[in-house]
């Protein structure tokens, strides 16, 4: 970790505000879209990278700094994320959401972003909600696996790290999340490039 890094954590933990602020601002829209690339929709991404933030207050006084503050920050939005989809499970509410409803007309699907695009409207919704129906079919673990490596484009040690797990159970989870989204995405498979590698 860097000593600019240090000093800004020792800060927090000294009560300056003005140093949280300083961390949010920097790494909130890193972890807003990370959040989104697992939730699939403005209000649930707002909602947990919000709370990232939240955790990162609570928790600083215990952040070792054996990683940098950006892979704690990706550990903390995975872990989150884990347990609030567990929660929802336990509560028996459905898990998959309508995606068709959570953007304008004018929008496509383009790499995990939404943008607009008039002339690809009816082609990229329908696109969207298959994608992402097909990502809420994954495990809790094979999805951040699949949206570290592919949407945020993170070696897999880097992976392994985020996620305090074995760079053999990153491969293993990776691989199983692909052949899962092979088949449920069969006809993308060619535009997508979703090939069982690394």
């Amino acid at each position: 970790m860097h000593l600019d890094e240090q000093q800004i954590i020792q800060k927090i933990r000294d009560g300056d505000a003005t140093a949280f602020r300083e961390v949010v601002e920097k790494h909130k829209r890193d972890i807003y879209y990370l959040a989104l690339d697992f939730t699939g929709n403005h209000h649930d991404a707002e909602d947990l990278a919000q709370d990232v933030f939240v955790q990162v207050f609570r928790s600083i006084q215990s952040f070792r700094g054996e990683s940098s503050l950006r892979v704690w920050l990706h550990r903390i939005t995975v872990n989150l994320f884990i347990n609030k989809r567990r929660k929802k499970a336990l509560s028996a509410m459905e898990l998959k959401e309508d995606f068709s409803h959570e953007y304008s007309e004018n929008t496509s699907f383009d790499g995990g972003r939404i943008h607009g695009n008039p002339e690809q409207t009816t082609e990229s919704g329908f696109a969207l909600t298959h994608i992402n129906s097909a990502l809420q079919s994954l495990s809790e673990r094979e999805r951040s696996v699949f949206v570290l490596r592919h949407y945020k484009d993170m070696q897999l040690k880097d992976i392994a790290a985020t996620l305090h797990i074995a760079e053999g159970t990153v491969k293993g989870l990776l691989f199983r999340a692909i052949r899962k989204l092979q088949k449920e995405l069969a006809f993308y498979r060619q535009d997508l490039g979703l090939e069982a590698s690394e």
